[in-house]
């Protein structure tokens, strides 16, 4: 009997101290994962969040993580120069683009005449920048298309475009 408790208790002590280490080295890995995650998520707070996936990456918090491990920072462009500037400025890194390069010269307009108000095209938009109801004609507000083209190959009628952005003097 006693040799059971001593076997019990051996077993015991030998399961709380690789308990005990096993939390002690994931303390660890926590700790030192704290200021990595905390960049990632100011990075990915000065992206637009519309994730497009013009950037290359699946969307706005992988671009941040791969911005973190040395990817460009020049790779948004709904962000515009805005964002290329402020991911510069919070990483420390040279803005070598030209602001011009980066911000979109282009936004999504639809061909009224041939749309068929099927309404594919609101949900695809990540800024809400299609107004319209289902079976009638949709516009798009221009001030807020980011030029991402999610809404293009969801028409059905192939009635979405990108054209020049209008400049206003």
């Amino acid at each position: 009997m006693f040799e059971e408790v001593v076997l019990v208790s051996l077993t015991m002590a030998g399961i709380g101290i690789t308990l005990s280490g096993g939390i002690a080295a994931l303390a660890k890995w926590t700790e030192s994962r704290q200021p990595i995650d905390s960049l990632v998520e100011r990075v990915n707070g000065l992206l637009p969040q519309i994730q497009c996936a013009k950037c290359g990456f699946p969307g706005c918090r992988p671009y941040a993580e791969a911005v973190i491990a040395g990817e460009r920072i020049d790779l948004c462009p709904p962000g515009g120069s805005d964002t290329v500037q402020a991911l510069g400025h919070l990483l420390n890194r040279p803005v070598d683009v030209p602001a011009e390069t980066m911000d979109s010269d282009q936004v999504a307009f639809i061909d009224e005449n041939t749309c068929v108000g099927c309404a594919r095209c609101i949900p695809a938009c990540p800024v809400d920048a299609i107004v319209g109801a289902e079976r009638y004609t949709h516009t798009i507000l221009q001030e807020h298309c980011t030029g991402c083209e999610l809404c293009i190959p969801v028409c059905p009628v192939d009635c979405i475009d990108l054209h020049k952005r209008a400049v206003h003097a």
